[in-house]
């Protein structure tokens, strides 16, 4: 077998092949580093002030900080509605991996409540994710320590400090101040509006109602901000850079905590509502709606199951009676009506009538009843006021016709919003023709007259709208707004208000103001006056006016039988008065639901407010 030759290496041939691959594989590592070079160039160079800009970004946040809100105190510096810490559970979305499963594992630490969870998730969607959420607030001692201890197992949950407003006399002002809650899509678009939602950036909560809502922006204060320097986590290193918030003003109002009490403690177990003025100004002293609800429960978000109890109560806690309650204001507005009668000539101060106990019209069957069954013989105007007798305003109100009765009332206010600084008010009926025809399609008939001289038929008004109006009669035609501000204040400077005025009401003859004041004086100062037992031996003095109103019709032959009636079906009890006699200082209107009578509910309601009027010294 012949052996196979071995071929003989070519060494010239491989060291070219080497070669080749050598230059081959160095001009791949050339372009790769010309490659890197010149992607090093891009980043450093051309793209410098784009990477910086991105890289301070990832490094540097600016955080906005939200404002104190004002304090709000009453006339003596009280606090009615004040900032306390507490400490909320919050979650930046965007730092969190799985939000479902951090809620499941945070609910096994502290109780979460589905309201609580859905409410979370909901400002999840509506919110941006690099924003901080609260999902429970208010946390207790016990929650903070459980929290702090386990926190390095969330990233993205954090746990804040911050200042909540709170209402320390709880219902005892809630339809005066209102309250706070958090802001809502609604009050965003408003927000953006009015080109304040810059301001809002860091803060939560806005004025829902009441005062907290008229006043928000002098409440609120400014916007300030924090340029922070943070981690790859998120946390904050360091503060670079600062501009603070400045803190909203302090109000200072003109309610009486102790006046109030007194309102409170008269309505207790009671419907109905109080409001005291100070006639020379309109400077609200007392203003309280019975039953109320306490506005602390809205602040954090009042839970489903509390806001529907307060909803569907049938003792409607969340209207406002003073400005919101609608009642037929009964022989209260006797006195404005005789004012318009004598100036409008119409009667005298001698002009009588005969009472038999009724009033009829000519070829009308139906008899309009006076209070006092079997009439009280020849009535004059102060007569009527004093014994408010009905027969002698149904005569005259007829007299007078609806045309000349609405412009009189419209005058003083009546069917009009008082103008208080809160936006929960309603403006009541002043009827005329035009009203109840665009209201009912019927014509006015001269029935519907003779029920409005006592304040029957369709007219209806607020509490307030019966303090105002009855102060007018009091400063002899000056009209003032009641206003609850009595000044705002941020650090040392103080900001009286300047209180405004209505057109006033004039008269042909000044002498017919104190016709109408010398009987409403009697009223109370005389043994025959529908007020004398409320106000006796009271030991200053004072004027005033009962009424009492029909919730539902009595058949004309029937007699009035309180018992026998349901409940709510029972006449509303009304009061309006005023002291001193002379030179009013303050005017007080209540109204009471469902009672009876107004000299016997309302007015002494009154005297406690009066009595403690005067022993406080409220109005010095």
């Amino acid at each position: 077998m012949r052996r196979q030759r071995e071929a003989i290496q070519d060494y010239a041939a491989e060291a070219q092949l080497f070669k080749r691959r050598a230059l081959v594989a160095f001009s791949l590592v050339v372009l790769a580093f010309l490659l890197i070079f010149f992607n090093m160039y891009h980043l450093q160079v051309r793209s410098y002030y784009e990477y910086q800009t991105r890289s301070e970004g990832n490094r540097i946040k600016v955080v906005p900080v939200a404002p104190n809100r004002g304090l709000i105190y009453d006339r003596n510096g009280i606090l009615l509605a004040e900032n306390t810490p507490v400490h909320s559970l919050e979650i930046i979305p965007e730092q969190v991996r799985n939000l479902e499963e951090t809620l499941t594992a945070l609910a096994e630490l502290i109780e979460i409540s589905p309201e609580q969870k859905q409410s979370f998730l909901q400002d999840v969607r509506r919110q941006r994710r690099f924003n901080s959420i609260a999902l429970k607030e208010q946390l207790t001692e016990q929650e903070v320590a459980i929290l702090a201890v386990n926190q390095h197992r969330f990233p993205g949950v954090t746990l804040e400090a911050r200042l909540s407003r709170t209402y320390p006399f709880g219902d005892l002002f809630t339809h005066a101040i209102g309250y706070i809650g958090r802001i809502n899509s609604n009050d965003l678009q408003r927000l953006r509006e009015q080109e304040l939602a810059a301001n809002y950036a860091a803060s939560r909560n806005i004025g829902k109602i009441g005062l907290e809502r008229y006043y928000e922006q002098l409440l609120h204060g400014t916007v300030g901000y924090q340029e922070v320097e943070v981690n790859n986590r998120g946390r904050v290193i360091r503060t670079l850079r600062s501009e603070p918030a400045i803190s909203g003003k302090d109000l200072i109002l003109s309610l009486d905590v102790g006046l109030q009490l007194t309102a409170q403690q008269a309505l207790e177990g009671l419907r109905g509502a109080v409001v005291a003025l100070d006639p020379r100004s309109g400077a609200v002293l007392a203003l309280y709606s019975n039953p109320g609800y306490d506005p602390n429960l809205f602040v954090h978000g009042i839970s489903s199951r509390d806001y529907n109890a307060l909803l569907n109560s049938r003792d409607r806690p969340l209207i406002n009676r003073v400005t919101q309650g609608i009642y037929a204001p009964a022989s209260t507005i006797k006195p404005h009506l005789a004012l318009a009668g004598l100036d409008r000539g119409f009667i005298t101060p001698s002009h009588r009538i005969w009472d038999p106990g009724y009033y009829q019209l000519p070829n009308y069957s139906r008899r309009f009843r006076n209070w006092r069954r079997h009439g009280q013989g020849w009535v004059n105007v102060y007569g009527a006021l004093i014994q408010s007798n009905d027969t002698y305003f149904y005569d005259m109100a007829v007299r007078m016709g609806i045309d000349t009765i609405n412009d009189a009332m419209t005058a003083f206010g009546f069917g009009q919003r008082t103008g208080i600084d809160i936006h929960e008010e309603s403006a009541a009926i002043m009827p005329s023709r035009g009203w109840k025809q665009a209201r009912f399609n019927e014509p006015w008939f001269v029935g519907d007259t003779v029920s409005l001289g006592i304040g029957q038929s369709y007219w209806t008004a607020t509490p307030l709208q019966l303090a105002t109006t009855t102060a007018v009669l009091v400063n002899r035609g000056d009209a003032i707004v009641p206003q609850l501000l009595q000044a705002s204040r941020l650090g040392e400077q103080l900001n009286p208000v300047e209180h405004q005025r209505h057109q006033a009401v004039t008269v042909q003859d000044a002498n017919h103001w104190q016709v109408i004041l010398d009987a409403m004086e009697q009223t109370i100062s005389t043994p025959e006056g529908t007020a004398f037992r409320a106000f006796r031996n009271a030991a200053y003095t004072s004027g005033g006016k009962t009424g009492t109103a029909q919730v539902v019709s009595i058949a004309q032959d029937a007699e009035y039988d309180a018992d026998a009636l349901y409940e709510r079906h029972r006449d509303n009890a009304l009061y309006v008065g005023y002291a001193p006699a002379q030179d009013p200082t303050i005017v007080v209107a209540v109204v009471v639901e469902n009672t009876g009578g107004g000299g016997s509910t309302a007015a002494p309601i009154a005297r406690q407010l009066f009595d403690y009027y005067f022993s406080a010294g409220v109005n010095q």
